[in-house]
């Protein structure tokens, strides 16, 4: 370990453009994951910010903001399973959003229930707002979707699927993917739908105790013409779907794979021409006995040091650039597991590069030393 520190310090400058491939690499990775991450968090917002323990919908449901309509008399059959406290219908699709001053934008509506124990209003909706959305054709929608909606704000009119409703309210932190977010009541979100009375999107239940959730979704699930499943298991199965079968998720799940890559072959390619450049003296140490495989040993132990500098370098760079994200509202997020996962991948691609140059190990021989 001493003496690869050394040669480390002497020739750094044969290693630093590993060292910065390892830090650009684990940087990337860091990064493209994180915002990864916080992107498709937003895809689950309606499951992670209500209070249900479980949800129900129509069968082969892939994510949240995918559900079709169903018979709303499945609500006995969620009500009366043994652990259900209490449960509710729940309103959510696509609808056209017609702006003021012309022009149309996609939507994605959700009514619910207002009620204080309400199990689909999300946690943004005070009280005062829930009051609020009580009026006829009242609305509720997110203030950073103001300007894509062509509204000012709270009084505003427009029109959804030609029915006429008003902006009753705005809320912070509920932005979404695939189309502005609008609140409403499920009696105001019905008719923009287009739902028959007898109609719901999802029921959802709250368990008496939240531990007995998944023994009910099991239950649930042998009933024709339904599924069902725990909260976590929805929201996981909503950003997954996003993830893989959306354009958006493979592409920048592609350029955390190309960063990687990238840093590999750079990696790689520095310490063989490292090592190349040391023959001589590699050469020395064969010729004073020093057996091969402690030379390979010294090669990995520079990858190895090459991984641990790289990523010293990169791990207060993608904190402050986390930090950064906070301030200008960017969906990057950036859990400990997520950066230790980071590190392990960028340390093992720093140790494989190092089994990749030990192939340059292979020229060494006493006889270069008479050349």
């Amino acid at each position: 370990m001493s003496y690869s520190l050394t040669t480390l310090w002497y020739e750094r400058h044969r290693y630093m453009p590993g060292v910065l491939a390892v830090g650009f690499s684990a940087l990337l990775i860091a990064l493209q994951c994180g915002l990864l991450l916080g992107l498709f968090s937003i895809t689950s917002i309606p499951v992670d910010h209500t209070r249900a323990h479980i949800w129900a919908g129509a069968p082969e449901t892939l994510s949240v903001d995918l559900g079709r309509p169903m018979p709303e008399s499945y609500l006995l059959r969620v009500a009366s399973q043994q652990g259900i406290e209490k449960a509710e219908i729940y309103l959510q699709g696509f609808a056209y959003w017609g702006k003021p001053k012309g022009g149309s934008e996609l939507c994605v509506v959700i009514g619910s229930r207002l009620e204080e124990d309400s199990l689909g209003a999300v946690k943004e909706l005070t009280p005062e707002l829930r009051a609020r959305l009580t009026e006829p054709g009242a609305i509720i929608v997110d203030e950073s979707d103001l300007g894509r909606l062509g509204i000012k704000g709270i009084g505003d009119v427009a029109e959804i699927t030609g029915q006429r409703v008003r902006v009753v309210g705005l809320v912070k932190g509920l932005r979404s993917l695939a189309g502005p977010y609008v609140f409403a009541s499920v009696a105001t979100a019905r008719p923009l739908l287009r739902l028959l009375a007898e109609q719901t999107t999802y029921i959802l239940a709250r368990c008496k105790n939240k531990v007995d959730a998944p023994e009910i979704v099991e239950k649930l699930r042998t009933y024709p013409n339904m599924t069902a499943f725990t909260r976590d298991d929805f929201s996981l199965r909503t950003r997954m779907h996003w993830l893989t079968k959306t354009k958006a998720g493979i592409a920048l799940g592609c350029a955390a794979a190309l960063g990687l890559l990238v840093g590999a072959i750079v990696t790689s390619q520095t310490l063989y021409a490292a090592t190349v450049a040391s023959l001589r003296e590699y050469a020395v140490l064969q010729a004073l006995g020093i057996p091969r495989w402690r030379m390979a040993l010294s090669v990995l132990a520079q990858s190895f040091w090459v991984g641990i500098i790289g990523i010293g370098v990169a791990v207060p760079v993608v904190i402050l650039l986390t930090e950064g994200a906070e301030i200008v509202k960017a969906p990057l997020q950036l859990p400990s597991w997520l950066l230790a996962s980071a590190v392990a991948v960028t340390m093992t691609m720093a140790m494989l590069s190092g089994l990749a140059a030990l192939r340059s190990l292979r020229l060494v021989e006493p006889a270069t030393l008479l050349r």
